[in-house]
């Protein structure tokens, strides 16, 4: 098994020097600097998080590329890049996918295109190569078969259920805002017009059938969620964790919305051949698979053959077929904004 995946990891490294080469990014030249400068400093990128403690030892063990993170959340990321400017002391971060374009406008950012680029989807990367989403996230189910027999399949499943639904606090949890949004998107709204996934919830609340408890891995355990809304990633994480026979995951048949991570280079980075060997390796097959194997879904799912015991643990790629992105990303956020008082004049006030 061993001697298989050496072989498949060194396919890969030919394949993306071939690429490299072909798009005339000079991969050799890149990992002799990134050699020299021999650290490679995060932001937001933690051993916990999706499995990137697996992707640091990898550029340890290949590059020796020293490492270390600094947790923090996306617009304090950005901030940091922007504060510290020549003494920077971040190489490269991980924010949410709608804070690529702000740190790119706020001027924090320098593009790197990897040699798997083409792999990735239009709507999840910057035509320049200022950002590009490594691993994503859909709106999914989490259903404790114990307490729920008819496992809902899609959003008009659930509306027809007898069990609580738990989707968390709209008011400041981004997983439960993008629930309203994927009930909006499979009911002919989208990110401009909410109002379907307003009135989804709304005849949920009035049925009585609106759980305020949040869908987290402490209350899924207790048996306090019925029916949680939250991303996929977390769903298995969820599942994985307490009991795979109790849970089932699953994305509703009938429309999701799709979102992710994307990393961001320092424009000040003080090893930058070091943070662009970083992304080259996040996006190569080896670093997809360790994504996957944090239970995030890589961007180049579709260009994958992933090991066997790490896809049992993923979601099979046709469960996707309804998903959309955010393609309006201004629109987005002030609909994003506009939505907790929103949720609380259209849905909380039917709470009985």
């Amino acid at each position: 098994m061993k001697q298989l995946l050496l072989a498949s990891l060194m396919g890969s490294a030919i394949a993306l020097a071939s690429q490299a080469m072909a798009a005339g990014t000079d991969l050799t030249a890149m990992e002799q600097a990134a050699r020299k400068e021999g650290a490679v400093n995060s932001v937001g990128m933690p051993d916990s998080w999706a499995n990137w403690k697996d992707t640091w030892q990898d550029l340890s063990d290949k590059y020796g590329l020293k490492h270390m993170d600094t947790d923090m959340s996306s617009a304090q990321e950005i901030a940091k890049f922007a504060a510290e400017k020549d003494n920077a002391s971040a190489d490269i971060g991980d924010v949410g996918a709608a804070f690529g374009p702000i740190a790119v406008a706020q001027g924090v950012t320098q593009p790197y295109k990897p040699s798997t680029w083409d792999q990735v989807p239009t709507w999840a990367k910057d035509k320049d190569g200022h950002w590009a989403l490594a691993y994503t996230g859909s709106i999914a189910f989490i259903v404790n078969k114990q307490l729920v027999k008819d496992v809902p399949k899609s959003w008009a499943d659930l509306k027809t259920g007898k069990y609580r639904v738990a989707i968390g606090d709209v008011s400041a949890a981004a997983q439960a805002v993008n629930g309203v949004l994927a009930a909006a998107i499979a009911n002919g709204g989208d990110e401009k017009n909410i109002q379907p996934g307003l009135d989804f919830f709304a005849e949920i609340a009035e049925q009585g059938r609106l759980s305020l408890a949040n869908p987290t891995i402490q209350t899924l355990e207790k048996g306090e969620v019925e029916v949680g809304i939250v991303w996929d990633f977390n769903g298995l994480s969820y599942r994985d964790q307490i009991d795979p026979n109790r849970f089932e995951v699953l994305i509703p048949s009938d429309g999701s919305v799709i979102s992710g991570y994307t990393t961001i280079i320092n424009k000040y980075a003080k090893n930058p051949n070091a943070a662009k060997l970083a992304r080259e390796y996040i996006f190569s097959d080896a670093g997809q698979i360790n994504l996957a194997k944090g239970n995030a879904r890589p961007i180049r799912a579709e260009h994958l053959t992933l090991p066997a015991e790490v896809q049992a643990k993923l979601l099979p790629n046709e469960q996707y077929a309804k998903v959309k992105p955010i393609k309006d990303a201004a629109a987005w956020e002030a609909t994003s904004k506009a939505l907790p008082q929103q949720w609380q004049e259209n849905v909380i006030i039917n709470m009985e």
